[in-house]
């Protein structure tokens, strides 16, 4: 894997990974940027976030879970002082639907975080992650 950064102006840059899709990050205008974008730390989270969501996902298709929707929160609380970083990452897991036993999820959830989400295999050797999940019973 690999990727490049590229500056356009004031605080914005735009990268590309070896999928080749470029993304664009921009900084607050309090330090010259323009607003206009996502932080890079930010985009360090939504990975984290995304990798474990592909992976939970995959897992409850294959588990034939009957879920309807889906989506994870994550919270993470920063240093005061610099480099500020994470203090810790809590994810919360959202999953809707009829009939869903909690096994299912929170063993879906295992696997990505031991097995198969690498982000989260980067990430817990540098700050503490929890997790939780909700079922949301849709009526």
């Amino acid at each position: 894997m690999n990727a490049t950064i590229q500056f356009t102006k004031d605080m914005t840059f735009v990268g590309k990974g070896t999928s080749g899709h470029w993304i664009v990050m921009d900084g607050a205008e309090k330090v010259g940027g323009s607003d206009g974008a996502t932080r890079p730390l930010e985009m360090f989270l939504i990975g984290l976030g995304g990798c474990t969501a592909m992976d939970v996902v995959s897992i409850m298709r294959k588990k034939r879970v009957p879920f309807t929707d889906f989506w994870i929160e994550l919270e993470a609380p920063q240093a005061k002082d610099y480099p500020m970083v994470f203090t810790n990452i809590t994810m919360t897991y959202h999953v809707v639907g009829r009939g869903i036993k909690a096994a299912d999820v929170a063993r879906a959830i295992e696997l990505s975080e031991e097995k198969y989400c690498s982000a989260n295999a980067m990430l817990r050797q540098a700050v503490p992650i929890t997790t939780r999940y909700e079922i949301h019973e849709k009526e």
